[in-house]
């Protein structure tokens, strides 16, 4: 009877070792193909203060003072962040030919623009956060210790594309 529970089991082992793997569809590189990240509506406002936290870890690290949310510097990024998905481009300029500051000037802010990181991208913000932290011109408006305010805003088409905006003020 011992022998046949040990047979018996080494053959469902065996069995079970031949199941199908499951595969991670693959881009013509060869790498896996990005999976797209879905902002819910239950999720906004943690998407904000991921990216709050997630910069002012990265500045506590760098030894720069951290920031606090601004509603109107948010106002101005979420106003981009449309507006570069309807121009289907991501730059810094709006379609009515505006700057960064006329942008935050336009939402209210009377502070000093220090720098705007802008992305086209399917990832979630802690991502693009990552990216942007490998990049020296977008990496130093991220850590600039001039910095007092950030706003922070995307817009997501219906395709998943995400075009996410963050704008920092002094």
């Amino acid at each position: 009877m011992l022998r046949i529970s040990i047979i018996l089991s080494a053959f469902v082992a065996l069995v079970s070792a031949c199941a199908p793997v499951p595969t991670v569809p693959l881009a013509p590189d060869g790498l896996p193909l990005p999976q797209i990240y879905q902002i819910s509506a239950v999720d906004a406002a943690d998407v904000q203060f991921r990216m709050l936290d997630g910069v002012n870890s990265l500045r506590q690290a760098a030894g720069v003072p951290a920031l606090k949310m601004d509603a109107r510097l948010n106002a101005a990024a979420a106003t981009h962040s449309r507006d570069m998905s309807v121009q289907n481009r991501p730059w810094h300029f709006g379609s009515d030919g505006s700057s960064p500051l006329d942008r935050i000037s336009r939402a209210g802010y009377t502070g000093k623009l220090i720098g705007e990181n802008i992305s086209e991208t399917y990832e979630t913000e802690l991502e693009t956060l990552a990216a942007w932290m490998q990049l020296p011109s977008t990496r130093d408006v991220i850590l600039d210790a001039a910095a007092i305010d950030l706003g922070f805003a995307w817009y997501q088409d219906s395709n998943g594309k995400i075009w996410y905006t963050l704008v920092l003020g002094g």
